[in-house]
């Protein structure tokens, strides 16, 4: 690298590496078919089904408790790490269950990104090592250049590289919020996913920084689908076509009111418990 941080004299091979790492793959459609889930006893999803269009932003909405937080993480097989957690139904990327008893959790992760509420840069590695982490942890080998060429790809693509190229070997954990968060999306990128998960990204940060992350997820459902939890229903409108909205009656597990265009869920819903929510009349 020179003195910028930018890779000099890569080899063609790197390009070709890092275009292959970023957006070869066709855009991917992810769906939940009849998803219930419990922790422990408790059932806190009934079969939710629901198609996340391929090159679509969705957005998940709907009051704290109503089980959309832990359908997220059921779309990258998160859910199962809780050791109390079960669940019954299928996920299906581009129709294939990645549930299914042949199919390798690694692949799972690496095909579905995610992105957190908290910004969780590896705090002991610098910029350009929290990008590659996910190298080391797919198993997937590169040159030099190759990684020079991806940090600078995928922290471009992330909407980071400017502010941070002449201090990529500076802790991840220096940057500020919303640099942080954008180095996590930056992370997820690295891997190859076909789709990235969102998990209230926006939540802890300034307006300024929140306005570049939904900068940064328009410009990058041209390459990956994305599906969003927020509270922000301005948010939802925004950066999302499609919206689905979640409710749970107190004592009953969640599920889905209603889903279709953002557009119309905000304007002119079916049901009128989601044109209450949309309006801020509960929630």
């Amino acid at each position: 690298m020179d003195s910028s941080g930018s890779a000099t004299g890569a080899p063609a091979a790197a390009e070709v590496f890092a275009s292959e790492a970023i957006s070869t793959l066709p855009l991917a459609t992810l769906e939940g078919r009849n998803v219930s889930a419990w922790f422990g006893e408790r059932q806190v999803l009934d079969r939710v089904s629901l198609t996340m269009p391929a090159g679509i932003i969705t957005s998940l909405i709907g009051p704290s408790g109503c089980g959309k937080s832990t359908f997220l993480r059921i779309l990258n097989r998160m859910h199962e790490l809780v050791p109390s957690a079960s669940l019954a139904g299928q996920v299906l990327l581009d129709g294939e269950d990645i549930y299914d008893a042949e199919r390798k959790l690694v692949d799972a992760r690496k095909s579905i990104g995610m992105v957190f509420q908290k910004p969780n840069p590896f705090p002991s590695m610098s910029i350009y090592d929290n990008v590659i982490a996910g190298l080391t942890l797919t198993g997937t080998r590169a040159s030099n250049a190759e990684k020079d060429f991806l940090v600078e790809s995928c922290l471009t693509k992330a909407g980071l590289w400017r502010e941070v190229r002449d201090r990529l070997r500076s802790p991840g954990s220096g940057l500020s919020g919303g640099q942080q968060q954008r180095l996590c999306i930056a992370r997820s990128l690295a891997v190859t996913p076909r789709i990235l998960l969102m998990d209230e990204p926006c939540s802890a940060l300034d307006p300024t920084s929140t306005r570049v992350i939904e900068e940064t997820m328009l410009e990058l459902a041209h390459e990956v689908t994305i599906v969003i939890v927020t509270h922000n229903m301005q948010q939802a409108q925004r950066v999302s076509q499609n919206c689905a909205f979640f409710l749970a009656a107190q004592g009953t597990p969640g599920g889905i009111v209603e889903h279709g265009a953002t557009e119309a869920m905000f304007n002119d819903p079916i049901d009128s418990r989601t044109a209450d929510y949309v309006n801020g009349r509960f929630g």
